[in-house]
């Protein structure tokens, strides 16, 4: 193997080790918010005309998993190997930062998308699902997995402890989640809590995503893509400079 590519294997191994803990947790987690949200809310809410609550909930709750594993796997490595002092034999590799950005957000997508899968492989057991345009589906779920990845890498880069890492994600990265539409259409909600919803990218990420699905969605898939192709753009420009400039991993 190359370089990149073992640096890519030892990423992935790290999180398949222990995948009863990365993987099986938060499939589980998600099954959790199916089954309470589903249940209580499932002759209450009606969404898409003719789609069941349970069905609109499964994209969500997938994507929604798939983004926090994602991050939650390139952050939690660099800050790991930076507590540890073990990121000092890495910096004595001839990889290049394009090397350190290509496994490292690599290993987040194959995370995120392995999870996104296991919640759907159970969910299964509680809905039908449709798959009205898979190639929307495929196409968020990479895009959104490399680009909350590659904020993991930023945040991984910037945190010097793991305090601030869990300050980063449980202030910015959760709440932004949780308000982007996973649980409601964002149509249900008063004016002024729309648009503040059509300022979150982590909305576009997921209404994209359950397009694909249904063939439905609260805006157009082509703007999502926009929003969600130049975030990533953007994210992965600053983490790529990051690397390039040692932040915070060469002193």
């Amino acid at each position: 193997m190359t370089g990149w590519q073992t640096l890519f294997y030892k990423e992935v191994l790290r999180f398949w080790k222990v995948a009863f803990q990365t993987i099986a947790g938060p499939v589980l987690t998600a099954m959790l918010y199916l089954l309470i949200f589903g249940h209580a809310l499932e002759a209450h809410v009606k969404v898409y005309g003719q789609v069941s609550y349970t069905a609109f909930l499964v994209p969500g709750l997938a994507m929604m998993s798939l983004l926090q594993n994602a991050f939650a796997n390139s952050s939690s490595s660099l800050i790991a190997s930076k507590v540890m002092g073990n990121l000092v034999f890495l910096m004595l590799t001839p990889l290049s930062y394009m090397n350190w950005f290509v496994a490292y957000v690599g290993a987040a997508v194959v995370r995120g998308l392995v999870v996104g899968l296991g919640v759907f492989a159970v969910a299964f057991a509680f809905t039908d699902l449709s798959f009205v345009a898979p190639q929307w589906i495929a196409v968020f779920g990479v895009l959104g997995a490399a680009l909350m990845g590659s904020l993991g890498l930023i945040a991984g880069l910037w945190a010097e402890k793991f305090d601030q890492l869990a300050a980063f994600q449980n202030f910015i990265v959760m709440p932004m989640t949780f308000l982007s539409g996973v649980f409601y259409s964002i149509h249900s909600l008063p004016p002024v809590w729309q648009t503040v919803s059509h300022l979150n990218p982590f909305f576009y990420m997921i209404d994209g995503f359950r397009y694909g699905f249904f063939g439905i969605s609260d805006v157009s898939p082509w703007l999502s893509l926009g929003v969600v192709g130049g975030t990533l753009l953007v994210v992965s420009a600053v983490a790529v400079a990051l690397l390039r400039s040692g932040y915070k991993i060469r002193s």
